[in-house]
């Protein structure tokens, strides 16, 4: 049985073969008793980075040896930064979990934002051919995004994601309390993706979002819990109908196909401020893909300002950086996990709220979106 929650709390279930509920709201971390009721067995890996684990992994892992004192627990603090999310990085972690003695009932426990959530999720999807993992998201983009579904990853040279495993958490537990500590930057990177949500697939959302925007800024608990858990309730059903991106499901890419082009080119060098990070990526890569749209004559140009001005008023960037090229752009994205056999597919729209998969789309029609960008 469920426990309850606590007052001011939300849970979103996400069904399917593998089913799980993200438990929303300030204060989980400290829940010991409900993260310590998901590890099946007696070894647990917390993976970290280092930025996030002088803040949390201490307390955390007090309060799990507290709540099971049987349990053997590890650590493996990997440094921050999306050009970590490396093949050596995740040798590292499997290698953390082979000292750790973990068994085949072990949880990894992934404590950080989406770099963390990815890598570990794979460690533990290929770690004796998959243990647990219990997504622990500290930032707002990995409590809207990466931590839910079962996407895990790491990047390569050439691409972003290119190696990876489709693994469901066992459970996800957003503290929203963490994200006090989150830099302001990343805090605007986090909207990118809640603003994705409004625009593929409810513009009531996206009305609410112009809304609530100054509150979501100033990181008032109650607009964020909102927005995570309506994020988390739009992602939970189209992952529930489509678990391994066959259909649907890749109207989550909205963005995606542009921003991760400009992450690559860029050397993920968002970490270091040389660069965009991921929400920013992403952010330009919306207004493109609805630029794309309206050229495409799917959609106004209308729905491309008002996403535009959103995303400006929530402080994210809009067109591409200064000194990369469309054909570099261009290049990257036929190596995009989103391109198929007809050539580059997009994740495009008609309007604000209904988004569409559009494959086979003239190289040329995109260098000109491009270099108006």
């Amino acid at each position: 049985m469920t426990a309850p929650l606590p007052p001011a709390l939300h849970r979103v279930k996400v069904s399917g073969d593998a089913p799980y509920a993200i438990e929303i709201g300030p204060g989980l971390l400290g829940e010991a008793e409900r993260i310590a009721a998901q590890l099946r067995g007696r070894h647990a890996l917390i993976v970290s980075d280092g930025h996030v684990a002088p803040l949390y992994a201490d307390a955390l892992e007090n309060a799990l040896r507290a709540a099971r004192p049987n349990l053997t627990l590890a650590r493996y603090v990997l440094p921050p930064g999306e050009h970590e999310k490396t093949l050596a990085r995740f040798g590292e972690c499997l290698d953390a979990l082979a000292r750790l003695g973990a068994t085949r009932d072990a949880t990894v426990l992934a404590l950080g934002g989406g770099v963390v959530g990815d890598l570990a999720g794979f460690a533990a999807a290929c770690w004796m051919r998959g243990v647990d993992v219990v997504q622990l998201p500290t930032t707002l983009l990995a409590m809207v995004d990466s931590s839910v579904g079962g996407k895990t990853a790491v990047d390569l040279p050439s691409g972003k994601n290119l190696v990876g495993a489709f693994h469901p958490p066992r459970a996800v537990f957003a503290d929203t309390a963490t994200l006090r500590s989150l830099p302001a930057r990343e805090l605007r990177a986090g909207l990118a993706e809640v603003v994705k949500y409004g625009a593929i697939f409810d513009d009531s959302f996206l009305d609410w979002l112009e809304a609530h925007a100054d509150a979501l800024l100033a990181g008032d608990d109650a607009a964020l819990s909102q927005a995570i858990a309506r994020s988390c309730a739009y992602k939970a059903d189209v992952v529930a109908r489509d678990p391994y991106e066959r259909g649907d499901r890749a109207l989550l890419n909205f963005g995606h196909t542009f921003g991760h082009a400009i992450e690559t080119e860029q050397g993920y060098a968002g970490a270091t401020g040389d660069g965009l990070n991921h929400g920013e990526a992403v952010a330009v890569g919306m207004v493109l893909a609805a630029r794309l749209s309206t050229a495409l004559g799917l959609a106004g140009a209308a729905d491309a300002e008002r996403l535009r001005a959103l995303l400006e008023r929530l402080g994210l960037p809009t067109t591409i950086p200064a000194g990369l090229s469309p054909q570099a752009l261009l290049a990257r994205m036929r190596l995009d996990k989103k391109a198929d056999a007809s050539g580059l597919r997009f994740i495009l729209w008609d309007r604000a709220g209904l988004a569409r998969i559009v494959s086979g789309v003239a190289d040329d029609l995109v260098l000109q979106v491009l270099a108006a960008g």
